[in-house]
């Protein structure tokens, strides 16, 4: 005779992180104007009653996938920390942001930062976790690295540039100020 296991029901918890994953990669596709809370329950197999069960309404899932992304650019910024070959500020600094383009060589990532300034614009509430990210970040990078005011915000530059140059696919031209942009950055 065989027997049956019993079905595991997955926790809210689980269903939380099951819509956030699925929302992240509906919002990196068509932005936050662009993907409605019906798409992102039927892409994680649930009922958009049960999304908004989760989160009351959409910009509060954009939210959560938009402070998820900064949790992963502060791991992947510290992995870049252990990693480095040296203490100086300098070596520190460039340890980081290999780091963070081999994390934003997913797309969706850097399409969810990407979107998420473009939401701050009108949305206040995705304005504040932006802010608050990116505070959360500076402070860190200041920390972690030692460098100076100015090494953190060409930190922070050189990574806008990076998010420019691979949003448009200038990393796959060959022209005089594709050149001019990419020279001395680093994709993965």
């Amino acid at each position: 005779m065989k027997t049956e296991r019993p079905r595991r029901l997955s926790t809210a918890e689980e269903r939380r992180r099951t819509v956030l994953a699925t929302a992240l990669g509906a919002f990196a596709a068509r932005g936050y104007w662009g993907t409605t809370t019906t798409e992102v329950a039927k892409a994680a197999g649930i009922s958009q009653a049960y999304v908004y069960r989760l989160f009351p309404n959409k910009e509060v899932l954009f939210v959560a996938v938009v402070e998820h992304c900064f949790v992963q650019v502060r791991a992947s910024l510290e992995q870049g920390v252990a990693d480095a070959s040296g203490s100086s500020p300098d070596v520190v600094l460039a340890a980081m942001g290999d780091a963070y383009s081999r994390l934003i060589s997913d797309n969706d990532l850097m399409l969810i930062q990407l979107h998420a300034q473009a939401a701050a614009v009108s949305e206040p509430a995705v304005r504040e976790a932006v802010r608050q990210g990116y505070a959360r970040l500076v402070e860190y990078v200041r920390g972690a690295s030692g460098g100076s005011d100015q090494q953190v915000q060409d930190f922070f530059a050189r990574g806008m540039l990076c998010h420019l140059i691979v949003s448009a696919g200038a990393d796959s031209l060959d022209a005089p100020w594709t050149r001019t942009l990419s020279a001395g950055i680093r994709h993965h």
